[in-house]
């Protein structure tokens, strides 16, 4: 599931700075999170689409994989963007 071009700017806004700053690390994680938040919900209501889940898990593993990359990296921006999206426990 794909989110709105609105919904996808406020989120580069807010993670990245600025509108047009959609690479920076936060960016894509804050991005991919609510395509999985989407994903989620919709997999309440159609249980048998394995096909999406599939596309799901593969989402889980890319956020997973740019938020160890964030770690490695700087593990203040790390701690930022868990507490921002609620991402841990």
């Amino acid at each position: 599931m794909s989110i709105a071009q609105e919904k996808t700017a406020e989120l580069v806004t807010k993670f990245g700075g600025d509108v047009k700053n959609s690479g920076k690390t936060e960016s894509q994680i804050a991005i991919i999170s609510e395509r999985i938040t989407n994903l989620t919900e919709h997999f309440k209501t159609h249980k048998k689409d394995h096909h999406g889940r599939r596309g799901l898990l593969r989402l889980v593993s890319t956020r997973r994989s740019l938020l160890d990359y964030l770690k490695r990296k700087d593990a203040s921006r790390y701690e930022a963007v868990i507490k921002a999206l609620g991402i841990r426990k």
